[in-house]
């Protein structure tokens, strides 16, 4: 690279010259190859040649003069990983990473951009998100693939188990999962694709503990919780420590002889309130019926609990729970109605006997109950960033926060987040959203779909 007087700056690359300035390439990657190549040196008028793909590097200089990637590039559309490679070589994929990772995700204003499918068993049995880099690891089968934030694909661990059900990050690199068919929770490291080890709920005073198999799975700083289920309905939530994977707790055994006393199908640590938050909901022909639990697991006290039908205002005698969640920024208990669709909301510091405020939304254009594909109950519900996002059928709403017309305070307002056309790919079975995206599987059907705001279409397409 050769300057003049102008800070002007030329680079060969692949036998193609290159303009740019020193100022270009220190203000945004000071400690990068380019940024060394940038500086003074005895080559003269002969501009330092670089043998890279000189198509590439435009679209990397362009991310150093804007910030951006091109849209339309005459040089043609580059994949992913071959940008990922030339922007690791030069030592800039910080700046290229914070390029290729979409905005903020606003539920409203979301769209579908691409389905994460393994190439075996695609099928998705479990998937997690939790992670702040909108990274996702799916279970299928008997094995974890992990995609990375840029959604590569990272590896494929393949596990001791036939088939994993749950999943849970407790580690930046490790997993603790769970099988429909096996005992026991186990650890990988899925880094290395090593196996750390395994904690099972025995008790060898009680002949019915045996076997027991997970259902569900939440960490915490302090722990894994994850929820057992023995082969004779008896069933508690563990709590285990990290450091030795030893049962350090057992919370609210009981004998899962009836749907108020099944086995929790969902954990939710709630760290501003120290709580565990635990639901199970069974569906028949005769709608929903379930509870919601939560423990404090320093005393492994109940401190709250609710089953329905059969608590609540006899109002809503009959349209039961379908699914439960908790916004754990502003420790709200949110929970969908099975049949009218409304929203019920409660204050995790403030329960009570009744403590649910009912939300509805009068807005003819986002919920009827004759709606072709999206009539029915709800049947997902999850919350992320004070967004409630929740899955009818194969429709997916979501309510979002907005400041009242009249009242001047927050209210809630419910919108479409799909077009009609994806709400007939098939039955949602899981929602959750990490980073900036939004990953939605639906029963049956291989893949995970990955969801972002919209405004991402001014990227380039990869």
């Amino acid at each position: 690279m050769v300057s003049d007087g102008s800070e002007r700056l030329k680079l060969n690359v692949g036998g193609e010259i290159f303009e740019t300035t020193s100022s270009t390439i220190q203000s945004t990657c000071p400690d990068s190859l380019l940024a060394a190549l940038s500086t003074p040196t005895s080559h003269g008028s002969n501009p330092v040649f670089i043998d890279r793909d000189p198509e590439i590097f435009s679209a990397i200089l362009n991310l150093l003069r804007t910030g951006r990637l091109p849209a339309n590039s005459s040089s043609g559309v580059f994949s992913k990983q071959e940008l990922l490679d030339e922007a690791l070589y030069y030592g800039v994929e910080s700046l290229l990473r914070s390029a290729m990772l979409p905005p903020p995700l606003q539920g409203f204003d979301a769209s579908l951009i691409s389905t994460i499918a393994p190439a075996t068993d695609g099928v998705p049995s479990a998937f997690t998100a939790t992670a702040g880099d909108a990274s996702l690891w799916v279970a299928h089968g008997g094995q974890i693939s992990v995609y990375d934030w840029s959604l590569s694909h990272a590896v494929t661990v393949r596990t001791h188990l036939s088939d994993v059900t749950s999943i849970c990050r407790v580690w930046d690199e490790a997993a603790a999962i769970g099988s429909g068919s096996a005992s026991g929770l186990h650890f990988y490291d899925l880094s290395s694709g090593r196996y750390v080890g395994s904690t099972h709920w025995t008790d060898p005073e009680d002949p019915r503990i045996h076997k027991a198999r997970v259902a569900a799975v939440a960490d915490s700083p302090g722990g894994v919780f994850a929820s057992f289920d023995c082969l004779h309905r008896e069933n508690s939530v563990l709590q285990i420590d990290k450091s030795t994977l030893q049962v350090a707790a057992v919370i609210g055994q009981q004998s899962g002889s009836s749907a108020k006393t099944s086995v929790p199908e969902k954990l939710r640590w709630v760290a501003n309130n120290g709580l565990l938050v635990g639901s199970a909901v069974q569906r028949g022909v005769f709608g929903c019926s379930g509870y919601i639990r939560i423990w404090d697991p320093r005393s492994k006290n109940i401190v709250w609990e609710t089953s329905e039908p059969g608590s609540g205002r006899s109002s809503r005698f009959g349209d039961a729970l379908a699914d439960v969640d908790v916004d754990v920024e502003e420790s709200t208990l949110f929970k969908v109605c099975s049949k009218s669709g409304d929203l019920g909301m409660a204050d995790l510091r403030k329960l009570g006997e009744d403590p649910w405020v009912y939300v509805s939304d009068d807005n003819p254009g986002a919920w009827s109950a004759d709606d072709g594909e999206r009539s029915g109950g709800y049947s997902v519900v999850h919350c992320y960033r004070k967004q409630v996002l929740a899955a009818r059928g194969g429709a997916l709403e979501v309510w979002s926060s907005v400041e009242g017309k009249t009242s001047g305070g927050l209210i809630r307002r419910r919108n479409f987040v799909d077009k009609e056309e994806d709400s007939k790919r098939g039955m949602v079975s899981k929602i959750e959203a990490g980073g900036d995206r939004l990953f939605v599987s639906r029963e049956y059907m291989e893949g995970v779909e990955v969801w972002e705001s919209s405004n991402s279409s001014s990227m380039i397409e990869l």
